[in-house]
C-alpha cells in the first residue's frame, strides 16, 4: 500500500465517522437522551451565557459542528493526497497539523465517547502515521 493511500483511507475514516455523526444528529433516535425528561430538560433550559438559545439547541448544534470538522479533515486530506500528494509530503506543518487533529479525536474518544468512534479514530491515526513515516522513508 502506497503512502498516498494509507493517508486517503486515513482521511476517508476520519470523513465517513464525522458523516455518519452528522446523519445521526438529525436523523433517528441514535442521539437522543434515553431519558425523555432529559432532552425536555435540555429544551427548557439556558446556558448562563445567553438565553437566546438552549442546552439542547447548543447539543445540536455542537454535534452538527463537530461533525463538520471530522467531514472537512476527511475532505482536505484525503484529496491532497490523492490529487497532491507531493504538497502533503513536503508540508511538515500539514503532517503535524493531521497527525496531532487525528491524536486529539482519539483522546477525545477514550475520554468521552465510545468504542466505535475510538477503535476507527485508532485506526486512522494508525494509517496515518504508516503514511506519513512510508512517505517519509522515500519508499
Amino acid at each position: 500500500m502506497t503512502s498516498n493511500v494509507m493517508i486517503a483511507l486515513s482521511a476517508m475514516i476520519v470523513g465517513g465517522l464525522g458523516l455518519a455523526h452528522l446523519v445521526l444528529t438529525f436523523r433517528g433516535p441514535k442521539l437522543l437522551p434515553r431519558d425523555p425528561s432529559v432532552k425536555a430538560a435540555m429544551e427548557g433550559c439556558s446556558p448562563v451565557i445567553t438565553r437566546q438559545t438552549t442546552y439542547w439547541r447548543c447539543w445540536i448544534g455542537f454535534n452538527a459542528s463537530h461533525s463538520m470538522g471530522a467531514i472537512l479533515f476527511g475532505a482536505v486530506y484525503g484529496y491532497l493526497a490523492i490529487a497532491h500528494p507531493a504538497f502533503l509530503f513536503q508540508s511538515g506543518f500539514l503532517q503535524v497539523l493531521g497527525f496531532v487533529t487525528i491524536l486529539a479525536y482519539v483522546v477525545l474518544a477514550k475520554a468521552y465517547w465510545f468504542i466505535t468512534p475510538l477503535a476507527g479514530m485508532s485506526l486512522s491515526l494508525v494509517l496515518y502515521i504508516a503514511g506519513v513515516l512510508l512517505a517519509r522513508s522515500g519508499m
